[in-house]
């Protein structure tokens, strides 16, 4: 008789067997493509309550199952001032998920709501501190977030529409607030889309940004109509009508950009621009035609060369004929 299996055990099989294609497989790919997790990790698994950082985190611990690279694994929900239900609503998913969170309470929410200049930046920033600060104090070197491929894609287009440079989003960096400590993103190999199917499938409910001000904001992700990030959703579902593969397109682009041809760009805080390399590159061509040269061309040949040019006398330009009035 087959042995009854758990929500949770049944929730974590579909994630290896029914989605392993969609989401184990490309997990797996970003961790080892950018070396996200190496030997004596402890990662804070940052939990927001969303699909996908629940989905990460789920990821994350069969990840530790199965691996043979030991890492500890640490599940941080910051509560930023979430009301009563959706802070119920975390507790009850980690439960029923079997994910032994730590929960650590903040202002975030009353600070940035008093705000009178970019709330939601104020609000971003201030949550990522406290997860490097909490993390820091818990021993961790790493913290996980949980953004995804259409969040690394649609970050990609915002910066040329909205921010007029061409940035992405790194798959990991270095906090330059907290020194030791490294940002990764395990599911940016992830669409956004196979997660909700994934949720749907398990019939799981999540809570959506839990801010109290994104309803006037137009700068952030709250699910309607009125954010940056949603008119890019919905342009990038229009042009994927006559281009179905135009997001594999811009993912592949932003790790093949060619530096050369781009008349400026900026590296370590530091702006360049094409002409630094213009006469530097001229001068190397010269030098590499010149050993060409040397190598090609037999020395006997390279001496009566130089001796022709050395004898060929100056001739004088040839007066032209008047022409007759």
């Amino acid at each position: 008789m087959e042995r009854q299996m758990e929500p949770c055990q049944l929730i974590e099989r579909s994630i290896i067997k029914k989605y392993r294609k969609e989401l184990w497989t490309p997990f797996i790919v970003a961790v080892k493509r950018y070396e996200l997790v190496q030997a004596g990790d402890k990662i804070a698994v940052c939990i927001s309550g969303g699909k996908d950082s629940m989905l990460m985190a789920k990821l994350m611990q069969e990840l530790q199952r199965h691996s043979d690279v030991p890492f500890e694994l640490v599940f941080l929900v910051m509560d930023p001032g979430y009301n009563e239900i959706n802070r119920q609503k975390i507790e009850s998913n980690a439960a029923l998920l079997n994910i032994p969170i730590t929960i650590f309470e903040t202002d975030v929410f009353a600070v940035a709501n008093n705000s009178d200049k970019s709330p939601c930046y104020l609000c971003a920033r201030m949550r990522r501190g406290y997860l490097y600060k909490k993390a820091q104090e818990l021993g961790c070197n790493k913290i996980a977030l949980g953004h995804h491929f259409n969040d690394v894609i649609e970050t990609t287009v915002m910066s040329m529409f909205y921010g007029s440079q061409l940035q992405a989003m790194p798959p990991k960096l270095h906090s330059t607030n907290f020194p030791g400590m490294v940002l990764i993103r395990p599911l940016y190999c992830v669409r956004e889309e196979d997660i909700i199917a994934w949720k749907r499938y398990n019939d799981l409910e999540f809570i959506q940004c839990a801010c109290r001000f994104t309803e006037n904001c137009t700068t952030c992700d709250n699910g309607g109509g009125g954010s940056k990030r949603q008119e890019v959703k919905v342009l990038l579902r229009r042009l994927k009508r006559d281009n179905p593969n135009i997001e594999n397109s811009i993912f592949r682009s932003i790790h093949g950009v060619a530096l050369d041809t781009m008349p400026g760009y900026k590296t370590e805080g530091q702006e360049h621009s094409f002409l630094e390399r213009f006469d530097r590159v001229e001068a190397e061509l010269q030098k590499a035609a010149q050993r060409l040269y040397e190598k090609v061309v037999p020395a006997a040949v390279q001496e009566y060369i130089s001796d022709c040019e050395q004898d060929e006398p100056v001739r004088k330009p040839q007066k032209k004929p008047e022409v007759p009035r």
